[in-house]
């Protein structure tokens, strides 16, 4: 396919995606709550997908290539719409994905969860290691407006 680069950053999407619809005139239904409602839409486009199969190895060795292609394109859909509404409601999703992974990081510190797939609070039940209050000490912005988030979401 024409046009596809090698090594694409957040930005780079962001910035097509706005192009695009700027190009359409379709800022004006690119509201937040539109874009959340597309966005799930695809959500549940990729997990019919999985539907039905049972597990499924890593790899989908036992998949053809047009069953791939199509869960390329799936995947690529909802990639396309989080970067957009993220990029709609001012928030900068590759800071906001790293601070994620620092925050899981202290929720689930590797001496404490390795091997094990309890959710943090049976991890951390009388630990107090990356108990709520907003991500054990992370701080930062990743909101374009300043704001900062205090909900302990997963």
């Amino acid at each position: 396919m024409a046009g596809v680069e090698v090594g694409v950053t957040l930005e780079d999407l962001k910035k097509k995606m706005a192009d695009f619809a700027k190009e359409r005139d379709w800022d004006q239904f690119h509201s937040p709550r539109n874009l959340l409602l597309a966005l799930v839409g695809e959500v549940g486009e990729l997990s019919e997908i999985f539907q039905w199969r049972g597990e499924v190895a890593r790899g989908l060795p036992d998949w053809k290539d047009e069953e791939k292609e199509h869960l390329g394109e799936e995947l690529s859909d909802v990639l396309l719409y989080l970067v957009r509404l993220s990029d709609v409601c001012g928030v900068d999703l590759g800071k906001a994905a790293m601070r994620k992974l620092e925050v899981n990081a202290i929720k689930y510190p590797v001496k404490l969860c390795k091997g094990s797939s309890k959710k943090h609070t049976q991890i951390n039940a009388g630990n107090n290691a990356g108990g709520g209050g907003g991500g054990g000490g992370i701080t930062g912005s990743i909101y374009s407006d300043g704001c900062t988030n205090s909900s302990d979401g997963d």
